[in-house]
């Protein structure tokens, strides 16, 4: 149930960066059907937040491979080096576009050195 706000006040929620992050990345887990076009139960994810540019990136990879073992995400990748070094997918997480772009694993490498 609803609860007004009575008149001559301002109701406020202040949460922490971490908070915030967390708030940030279980709105993507939540969202990551639509706004990567994936089956989110056949994905694994990595996530990272640049504090100082506000950048947020946000990755999805298959989740096991065809003998139903787990593929983790390689440790040879630093996503936090990824996000400085590839432009914006998207200019809006609400745009009707699409809001991803695919690399491979090898293209991500690259990128990071």
């Amino acid at each position: 149930m609803n609860k007004p706000i009575p008149e001559n006040t301002v109701r406020i929620v202040k949460i922490d960066k971490e908070a915030l992050y967390e708030f940030i990345y279980e709105n993507f887990v939540a969202i990551q059907e639509q706004m990567m076009d994936i089956d989110p139960t056949e994905c694994l994810n990595n996530f990272a937040i640049d504090w100082e540019t506000g950048s947020f990136i946000f990755t999805a990879h298959k989740m096991e491979d065809e003998n139903g073992d787990i593929i983790p995400f390689p440790k040879d990748i630093d996503i936090e080096k990824v996000l400085r070094t590839i432009p914006a997918t998207a200019d809006s997480a609400l745009s009707p576009n699409t809001k991803y772009k695919d690399y491979s694993i090898d293209e991500l490498r690259s990128l990071q050195s």
